[in-house]
C-alpha cells in the first residue's frame, strides 16, 4: 500500500507531472533519474540513503539524481509520466494487479526476466516474496516475466502505547477479543482508542483486516488473483464490515477520522494521543526512532493479514540508462543494505547471517516470517482492479459518516470489482 507509503513524503511534494529535468539531462550515462516516495526518516529511506551514496562511490562520474515524491501522487499520475519523456530511469512503484500489473500490460515497464537471473535476485526471493514482481499477460500477479523486484518485505500489525495501556491496567492484545477489550476500557476512559486515516489507505485496510479474520488462503485467491467466484456479501465481507460499523457505533473510532490523512494517523499515534494503530511495518522505524515520551510496543494482527512483498523497483519501458538502474538494483538487494534497512526498523528480504541486535527489530523480522511461513499474508485489498483504491477509500468514508451502512458499502464495492475485473480470465 499499499502501499505505502510512503508516509512522509505525501503532503507538501510537487506534482509529479511537473518535476524533473527534461529527458536529454538523463540519456549521457552520467546520471541515474531516481524517484521513491520513502520518507527519510524510514528504514527504506535510511537504506537507500546510503545505497545512493554507495552507487556513485561504485560508479565515478555518475549522479544520482533523486527526487522523492508522495505515494498518492505516483499512485494517480505514473501511467501518464511513464509514457512520456520525464520518466526517470528507476522507480518505487507499487505492487499488484492494479498497479504494476496494470502498467506491464500497458507495455510501460522492462521485463528485468534476463536481467534477474543473471543477477540471481530470483534466488534472494523466496515463495511469496516473489509474487508481487512477476506478471502474465492480462497483468495477474504470481506468475510470468519479472516487471519488478522488491527490496523490502511489510505486514499490517497492531501498534500499542504500552504506557496507556499499563495505565489501564491491559495486557497485550493478542486477539481481537483482547484488542476489542482494550478499546472498550479506553472509550470507558474517555479515550478515542483508535488512530485511522480515512481519507486515504488506512481505514480500508482495517475494513480488510476485520474481514481477514475469518479468511482463509482460497478466499484471498479468488478475490486477489481470480480463482474463484467472489461474493461481497459472504459471511467474511458481512463480518468485516458490520464489525467496522460497530467500532464507529461504540466510539472505538472517531466519526471525525473521515478526513484523516495517514500522516495524520501516524503523528497522532507518535504524540501519544491515540493508544493503538493498526497500520503497516512500513512505520517501524519512523515509530521506532521518533517516539520519546512513552513506551510502545506491536503484536501480529490475529489470522490473516494484508501484506506482501514491498513495492517494487520498476525500470520504465522509456528509461535511459537501465544499466545503471540495475546496478542500483543489485546495491539495494546487498547484504549491507539489507542490514541497514533492516536495523532501521524494516524487513529485509535478503539479510545477512548476522542477527539483529536490537529486540523490537528482530521481533519484527520474526513476526513476519512466522507469518510468511504459515502462508498469511493476503496482499492488499484495493490490488484487484485499477481506481479500487480510491473506490474503496470513497465507499470507507461513506461508512465512517454514515452516508451508507455496512451492506450498501459492500453492494458498492461489489459492483466496482465485477465490472472492473470483468475482462481479466477467471
Amino acid at each position: 500500500m499499499s502501499k505505502r507509503l510512503l508516509v512522509a513524503a505525501v503532503a507538501a511534494l510537487m506534482a509529479v507531472a511537473g518535476c524533473g529535468g527534461g529527458s536529454d539531462d538523463a540519456s549521457d550515462g552520467k546520471t541515474l533519474k531516481l524517484w521513491h516516495y520513502e520518507g527519510p526518516d524510514s528504514a527504506m529511506g535510511v537504506a537507500w540513503a546510503e545505497a545512493i551514496k554507495q552507487f556513485e562511490a561504485s560508479h565515478p562520474g555518475v549522479k544520482v539524481e533523486f527526487e522523492e515524491k508522495g505515494f498518492e501522487q505516483i499512485q494517480k499520475t505514473a501511467p501518464m509520466v511513464l509514457n512520456s519523456n520525464d520518466a526517470p530511469d528507476l522507480l518505487e512503484y507499487n505492487k499488484g494487479n492494479a498497479t504494476a500489473g496494470l502498467l506491464s500490460k500497458q507495455g510501460l515497464l522492462t521485463d528485468m526476466s534476463e536481467e534477474v537471473t543473471k543477477r540471481g535476485w530470483d534466488k534472494k526471493l523466496g515463495p511469496g516474496i516473489d509474487t508481487t514482481a512477476k506478471y502474465d499477460e492480462r497483468g495477474v500477479m504470481g506468475s510470468g516475466k519479472w516487471y519488478g523486484i522488491p527490496n523490502y518485505a511489510e505486514y499490517v500489525m497492531v501498534y500499542y502505547n504500552k504506557t496507556m495501556f499499563d495505565q489501564q491496567g491491559l495486557a497485550e492484545p493478542k486477539t481481537l477479543d483482547e484488542l476489542t477489550a482494550a478499546m472498550a476500557k479506553f472509550v470507558a476512559a474517555g479515550i478515542t482508542p483508535l488512530a485511522l486515516g480515512g481519507a486515504e489507505y488506512p481505514a480500508h485496510q482495517l475494513f480488510y483486516q476485520l474481514a481477514l479474520t475469518k479468511a482463509d488462503r482460497d478466499w484471498v485467491d479468488r478475490f486477489q488473483r481470480y480463482t474463484g467466484d467472489v461474493n461481497f456479501h459472504d459471511n467474511t465481507w458481512v463480518y468485516g464490515a458490520e464489525t467496522f460499523a460497530k467500532w464507529l457505533r461504540e466510539g472505538y473510532i472517531s466519526k471525525d477520522s473521515a478526513g484523516v490523512k495517514a500522516e495524520e494517523m501516524g503523528v497522532s499515534f507518535m504524540q501519544g494521543k491515540a493508544p493503538i494503530m493498526v497500520s503497516g511495518s512500513w512505520w517501524y522505524g519512523r515509530v521506532a526512532s521518533q517516539v520519546k515520551d512513552f513506551e510502545w510496543a506491536s503484536v501480529p494482527w490475529p489470522g490473516m493479514t494484508a501484506g506482501s512483498s514491498g513495492n517494487l523497483w520498476v525500470v520504465p519501458k522509456g528509461s535511459k540508462n537501465k544499466q545503471l538502474a540495475y546496478d542500483f538494483i543489485e546495491i539495494t538487494m546487498s547484504p549491507a543494505i539489507q542490514d541497514k534497512l533492516r536495523d532501521a526498523g524494516g524487513i529485509a528480504v535478503a539479510p545477512s547471517a548476522t542477527p539483529p541486535t536490537d529486540p523490537k527489530t528482530k521481533q519484527l523480522n520474526d513476526d513476519f516470517k512466522t507469518i510468511s511461513d504459515a502462508d498469511r499474508l493476503a496482499f492488499y485489498p484495493d490490488w484487484p482492479a485499477p481506481g479500487f483504491y480510491d473506490a474503496q477509500v470513497s465507499s470507507v468514508q461513506k461508512l465512517i459518516t454514515g452516508q451508507a451502512g455496512p451492506h450498501e458499502v459492500l453492494t458498492e464495492m461489489a459492483d466496482y470489482y465485477k465490472e472492473n475485473t470483468a475482462s481479466v480470465g477467471k
